[in-house]
C-alpha cells in the first residue's frame, strides 16, 4: 500500500494484488486499480492480460518486493510468462534463494557464513550434517515464516525430519547449516545499484535459533563492538551490490565467539520495515519505490552507509494468537508462529522493553509467583535470572529437577509435580487455580522431548499467563520487573522525535527529553 501511494505520487499508476480481502489496509481507493485474487502464477498473469498489459510487459513492469516470500517466489514463472520484473528480478531472487549460488557469491564477496549445503538426498544430508557437525539447521528451500524449518542433533533425528516434513527435489533442495547459538542480528536496506542504505541494526534478544518473526528486536543495538558494526555494515554494502537488487532487502547476521556470520539474505522488504521507518525516520518504502523507477539515492537526498542513530531506544515484541489454536504448542523455534507484533519506545532501554512486554501481554506481574521448569542444558545459565526472582520478592515454584537445582542454591521453592497421574498438586493445578503469574518452560531442543511441557505451556497460554520458552526472552522480561521501578508515559513518536536529545558516547546517559 505504501508503495502504491509512492507511485500515485510521480504520476504512475499502480494496481495492486491481494490474496485477502480482509486486509484492513487495503481500501479500494489505495491504488488506480485493486484485485483480490490468488497469488499465483495463473492469476497474476490473467490480471495482466486483462489489463491489457501483458502484451506490453517490457513497458509497464511488475514489482515483487513489497508481497513478502509469496511474491518473491512468483519472480521465476512470472518472467517465463513474459513479465518483466523491477528490483533486480528472477536473477536477484536466484541468488539470495538457491544455496549454491548463494555460497558462490559469498565466498566471493569474502563474508563469512556457517558451514553447510543443498542437499538432494538422504544420505547426502547425512553425510553433510557428519561433517558440519551437530546439531545442525535444516529447512527447505524458497519457504515463508520459517516453515518446516528445525534444529536437529544426531541422525535419527534428521532421518526422520526427511521423512516427516518435507519432500526432497532437484527443483527444491534441503538446506543443512551448521547451526551456531550466537547473537542474532539483522539489517534492513535499500540499494540502488551504487550506494546501500542502511537505517539502522537491529539486535535480536533470542539467540539464533528463533525464528526472527519470533524475536523480541532492538534498536540500536546495545552489545555489539566498533569492529562487528563496521563488517555488518561493509557485509550488507557488499550482498546488496553483489545481489544486484535494486530496493529493499533484509540480511540477517549471527555473532559467534565474537566473529560475524551471514545466515541469509533476503532480496524483498521484511516485516520489520515499519519498525525501522518509524524509529528512524527513514521512509524506506519510498525510497526503494523511487530507486526501482530509476532515482539514485543521492538524486533523492540520502547518503549510503549507516544512518545516524536518533538516540531514541525501540523495542519490537512479538505478539501470539497460541490461545485461540487449540494443540499448537507455543515454544519458540526456527519456524515462526506470531501473528503481530508492538513497538515499545522510549529514550531508555528498560522503560521501552516494559512498554513493548505490557503491549504484548508477556510483561510479569511485580512480586507474582514464577513456575520454573528447565532443561538440563539451561539450568546453570538460568542461575543468576533465579537469584534475581528470589531476591525481588517472586515466590519460586519449580518442577522435580529445577526445584532440586534451587534448593541447592539455598533458596525457598515449592516443589510441583510435572507428573500430572502422581497426585496433586501438580504443575497443571498451580496454572489453572490462578497460583503463579507466569511460566518459565525451556525445552531440550530434541525431537523427541519437544512435548514433554505440552499441557504446561498450553494451560498457561490458555489462562493469559506469560509462558517463557526461550531463557532469553525470560531473562530480558525478569530483568525488566525486577529493575528500579520505571514511570511509563505513553506518547505520539512524534514526540519523542521532537524532544530528541544528542545522541549519548558509549557509556554515557542519554538527557531525557520527554517524559
Amino acid at each position: 500500500v505504501r508503495a502504491a501511494a509512492a507511485l500515485e505520487s510521480v504520476g504512475c499508476k499502480s494496481i495492486l494484488i491481494n490474496s485477502n480481502p480482509e486486509t484492513v489496509s487495503t481500501d479500494f481507493d489505495a491504488s488506480s486499480r485493486l484485485y483480490f485474487e490468488p497469488l499465483d502464477t495463473e492469476s497474476v498473469l490473467d490480471i495482466l492480460e486483462n489489463e491489457s498489459i501483458y502484451s506490453y510487459a517490457s513497458e509497464t513492469p511488475v514489482v515483487f518486493q513489497f508481497g513478502g516470500q509469496t511474491a518473491v517466489n512468483l519472480a521465476e514463472p512470472l518472467t517465463k510468462g513474459g513479465a518483466t520484473l523491477l528490483g533486480g528480478g528472477a536473477q536477484s531472487v536466484d541468488l539470495a534463494e538457491d544455496r549454491r549460488l548463494f555460497e558462490d557469491l559469498v565466498v566471493r564477496l569474502q563474508i563469512p557464513q556457517p558451514p553447510g549445503a543443498a542437499i538432494r538426498a538422504e544420505d547426502e544430508a547425512l553425510r553433510i550434517a557428519n561433517i558440519v557437525g551437530y546439531p545442525v539447521l535444516v529447512r527447505p528451500s524458497f519457504v515463508l515464516g520459517g516453515w518446516a524449518m528445525e534444529i536437529v542433533h544426531n541422525d535419527i533425528d534428521l532421518k526422520s525430519y526427511l521423512a516427516a516434513a518435507v519432500e526432497i527435489s532437484e527443483d527444491r533442495p534441503i538446506l543443512i547449516d551448521k547451526y551456531l547459538e550466537g547473537r542474532e542480528v539483522e539489517v534492513d536496506a535499500v540499494c540502488d545499484g551504487e550506494d546501500v542504505l542502511i537505517p539502522g541494526i537491529m539486535e535480536h534478544v533470542e539467540r539464533a535459533g528463533v525464528h526472527s518473526g519470533d524475536s523480541i528486536a532492538i534498536y540500536p543495538p546495545s552489545n555489539l563492538t566498533d569492529e562487528q558494526r563496521t563488517h555488518i555494515i561493509e557485509y550488507t554494502r557488499r550482498l546488496g551490490l553483489g545481489l544486484g537488487v535494486r530496493g529493499l532487502f533484509n540480511v540477517q547476521y549471527v555473532i559467534y565467539r565474537e566473529k560475524v556470520y551471514v545466515i541469509e539474505a533476503n532480496p524483498r522488504s521484511s516485516r520489520t520495515i515499519p519498525f525501522i521507518s518509524k524509529v528512524t525516520g527513514v521512509p524506506m518504502v519510498d525510497l526503494a519505490t523511487r530507486v526501482l523507477l530509476g532515482k539514485t539515492l543521492a538524486e533523492q537526498g540520502w547518503s549510503g552507509g549507516l544512518h545516524p542513530e536518533t538516540g531514541l531506544v525501540a523495542v519490537k515484541a512479538p505478539v501470539f494468537s497460541m490461545s485461540k489454536l487449540p494443540q499448537v504448542d507455543t515454544y519458540l523455534g526456527p519456524e515462526m508462529k506470531s501473528t503481530g507484533e508492538v513497538m515499545g519506545v522510549d529514550w531508555d532501554h528498560d522503560r521501552a522493553m516494559a512498554k513493548a512486554l505490557i503491549a504484548s501481554a508477556t510483561m510479569i506481574p511485580k512480586q507474582a509467583p514464577v513456575l520454573l521448569s528447565l532443561a538440563d542444558k539451561d539450568k546453570e545459565e538460568a542461575l543468576p535470572m533465579i537469584r534475581l526472582l528470589a531476591r525481588a520478592g517472586h515466590p519460586l515454584l519449580a518442577t522435580e529437577g529445577t526445584a532440586r537445582m534451587i534448593q541447592g542454591l539455598g533458596l525457598e521453592v515449592q516443589q510441583i509435580t510435572k507428573r500430572l497421574n502422581e497426585g496433586h498438586p501438580n504443575v497443571m493445578d498451580a496454572i489453572e487455580q490462578g497460583w503463579v503469574g507466569a511460566v518459565i518452560n525451556t525445552i531440550s531442543g530434541r525431537r523427541g522431548p519437544l512435548k514433554d511441557g505440552f499441557q504446561i505451556r498450553r494451560a498457561a497460554v490458555e489462562r493469559r499467563i506469560p509462558c517463557f520458552t526461550s531463557l532469553d526472552t525470560a531473562r530480558a522480561a525478569v530483568g525488566v520487573v525486577t529493575g528500579a521501578d520505571q514511570q511509563l508515559h505513553a506518547r505520539p513518536l512524534a514526540e519523542y522525535v521532537a524532544a530528541r536529545p544528542a545522541v549519548a558516547e558509549p557509556g554515557k546517559p542519554v538527557e531525557q527529553g520527554v517524559g
